[in-house]
């Protein structure tokens, strides 16, 4: 029987000791906890964004750093908290609960979790900044925003795009305006009969009137092919991908080389080709240019 049953009043004093006894293990918990993360933030922060910029880490990077620190901090003051106030048991179960969430979620935001560390790769190495125009895996667009997990960019349609991180890491990138210069390189097709340096002399004039061509490396059209109706000379001229537009400057050439030729009576037959007014057009640098930017 109970104290009240037996008639025996109810002794208040009997549950002084264990209040005092939890009250203490929480103020214990509560003192550690902070001593630790106070500490631990004030710390172990300054440390690792001191580390960071010293490294020329970019901003993006120390910001996620630090408040990856922050938490991590957290979680030790808790874990050093419940030891040392006696919470063994409930710390142990609450770590395999958080082993297994983590995995599940691991499992289930692997492509999220690549993605980012690709972001924060591309963010750090910096292959394209934004405003570059790149190409990948035969797409390509001008660099609007990089965020951590994906990357915006417009096409030469004006259409925005977003891709993986994951993507552009696993790719080959090619930056068209990385470089202080490029070349800009079309061929034009001339019969076997024609004068070969006449129509040099007619490609690099016309391709050395155009703005933002530059003087050196100077423009060129060396023979680049005999084919089975033509002699294909490569024009090439170099331009800053900072200054000049390349698909502007390429429409320019064309269309200047094509008036010389008019006014000059210069043939380039390519039969089996379609024309553009007499001339047949080759990407001869690889890449596909855009009509217009």
């Amino acid at each position: 029987m109970i104290p009240l049953q037996l008639g025996v009043p109810l002794d208040p004093q009997q549950y002084v000791p264990p209040l005092i006894s939890a009250a203490t293990t929480v103020v214990l918990f509560v003192v550690v906890f902070v001593v630790v993360y106070l500490l631990g933030k004030y710390f172990v922060t300054r440390a690792v964004e001191a580390g960071l910029r010293r490294r020329d880490f970019d901003e993006t990077i120390v910001g996620l750093a630090l408040s990856t620190t922050v938490a991590i901090v957290a979680v030790v003051a808790v874990a050093l908290a419940a030891t040392v106030a006696g919470f063994g048991v409930v710390l142990a179960a609450f770590a395999t609960l958080g082993g297994a969430l983590a995995l599940a979620v691991g499992f289930a935001a692997q492509d999220l979790i690549a993605n980012f560390v690709a972001g924060v790769f591309i963010i750090q190495d910096e292959p394209f900044e934004v405003g570059d125009w790149i190409e990948w895996g035969g797409n390509g667009g001008v660099v609007r925003e990089i965020q951590l997990r994906v990357t915006k960019l417009d096409t030469f349609d004006n259409e925005l795009v977003t891709v993986p991180n994951s993507d552009l890491a696993n790719a080959a990138v090619v930056n068209n305006v990385a470089n202080d210069t490029r070349r800009v390189a079309v061929g034009f097709g001339i019969g076997y009969g024609d004068d070969i340096e006449g129509a040099r002399e007619a490609i690099v004039e016309e391709g050395a009137r155009i703005e933002g061509v530059l003087e050196e490396p100077a423009p060129t059209a060396p023979v680049t092919e005999l084919g089975d109706s033509a002699v294909v000379l490569s024009g090439r001229l170099w331009i800053d991908p900072a200054e000049s537009s390349y698909g502007a400057v390429r429409a320019q050439f064309l269309e200047a080389v094509k008036e010389r030729c008019d006014a000059e009576g210069i043939d380039m037959p390519y039969p089996h080709t379609e024309l553009a007014g007499g001339v047949e057009v080759r990407n001869v640098d690889g890449g596909a240019a855009p009509a217009d930017d």
